[in-house]
């Protein structure tokens, strides 16, 4: 890994759900886009709001706020789809993630990172790959390969 890897992977797009501030590795990020009509399709996971025409291709739409067992998002302003590539099956797809807002750009010095919380056995925290100090705040930083178990992988794919 050289300077370049190093720089990438300390840079992370942070965003709200609710009141919580998480973040992606920018390096998984391909852009952000304002909150846009969203086509439901019929019997998906609760979490999938369903797809949106991405110049062309059909991009699954997920609500990240139902994925970690909040209340839907609310469409507001600021509400942003943050376009990701995920690794399914060892396969790049890209994913629109559902956000409340996005917030910035941070540069997180891995001395500021901490190792995800132990919170017992049953509750599965694999989907954090840490958690970053920022201004005194914590932020969580999001595994997006690891937030989807197999099996909404391959319903999400079937969407795709």
């Amino acid at each position: 890994m050289d300077a370049d890897d190093l720089g990438q992977i300390n840079q992370y797009l942070t965003f709200k759900l609710d009141d919580e501030v998480f973040a992606l590795g920018i390096a998984k990020v391909r852009e952000v886009l304002d909150f846009s009509d969203v086509t439901k399709v019929p019997q998906t996971p609760v979490f999938m709001r369903g797809v949106i025409n991405l110049r062309g291709n059909v991009v699954p739409v997920v609500d990240m706020r139902i994925k970690f067992s909040m209340s839907e998002t609310e469409t507001t302003v600021n509400t942003c789809i943050i376009i990701t590539e995920v690794e399914m099956d060892g396969e790049p797809s890209i994913l629109g993630a559902l956000v409340d807002s996005v917030q910035e750009v941070l540069e997180i010095d891995p001395g500021q990172i901490e190792p995800p919380p132990r919170i017992g056995t049953n509750l599965d925290t694999a989907f954090i790959q840490g958690m970053g100090k920022h201004n005194e705040e914590f932020i969580i930083l999001l595994d997006i390969d690891k937030v989807f178990s197999a099996d909404e992988i391959s319903l999400i794919q079937a969407v795709d």
